[in-house]
């Protein structure tokens, strides 16, 4: 059996963060990207974490972790150096049916973070289920290569004309849909003739 997918929103959303090197920071910069609202806990804070504290970008509390730091949080991530720590953060986190994240130590995650390809809202997640992360990595990168920034365009493009005929009452399937985006309107988007890929997207999306 493995994992189930989702995709979190957490905008708004308390989540811990137990650690403060550089582990830690990569938490943090994905949630920041999530626009969660970050509390990071430990005794020392790299550079990085210390100034997004000071700019009010999260709260940082420097001392060592506590069990009642898990009071009113959605999502905690144990990325300490130390497994025992880890293990300890992830215990209390079980028990307050939290979910956690413990870096590095598959037994003590409820959930797995993936190798993440953005552009703009277009979001492509790549996962071996814990088993090999460097793995996951590469083929991450070998997808950057296939999707390349116009797909940010392309994504915000389609969404705005799905929102057009939503309000236009218009009704249109998932497979023509398909035909339409597998159409001219990607090349049209590469060559950076935004308006015309939309017109073409209309056009293909059109009612019989």
């Amino acid at each position: 059996m493995g994992p189930y997918p989702v995709v979190l929103d957490l905008a708004g959303r308390p989540v811990l963060v137990v650690g403060g090197g550089a582990v830690a920071e990569r938490k943090v910069e994905g949630l920041l990207e999530a626009h969660a609202s970050i509390t990071v806990v430990s005794p020392r804070v790299s550079v990085r974490l210390a100034r997004l504290a000071e700019d009010g970008h999260i709260i940082v509390r420097l001392r060592s972790y506590r069990r009642t730091d898990l009071r009113g949080i959605a999502v905690v991530f144990a990325a300490t150096h130390d497994r025992g720590v880890n293990a300890t953060v992830a215990t209390d986190a079980r028990r307050r049916r939290v979910w956690v994240n413990a870096a590095d130590d598959p037994d003590h995650c409820d959930f797995i973070l993936p190798s993440v390809l953005r552009r703009g809202s277009l979001l492509v997640a790549v996962t071996t289920g814990g088993r090999s992360p460097a793995l996951a990595r590469v083929v991450r990168e070998e997808l950057e290569r296939l999707f390349g920034r116009d797909y940010a365009v392309l994504t915000e493009l389609a969404g705005d004309v799905r929102r057009e005929l939503r309000a236009r009452g218009d009704e249109v399937t998932a497979a023509a849909w398909t035909k339409a985006l597998r159409g001219d309107v990607r090349r049209l988007v590469a060559a950076g003739k935004r308006d015309e890929a939309r017109r073409c997207l209309l056009d293909a999306l059109k009612p019989a």
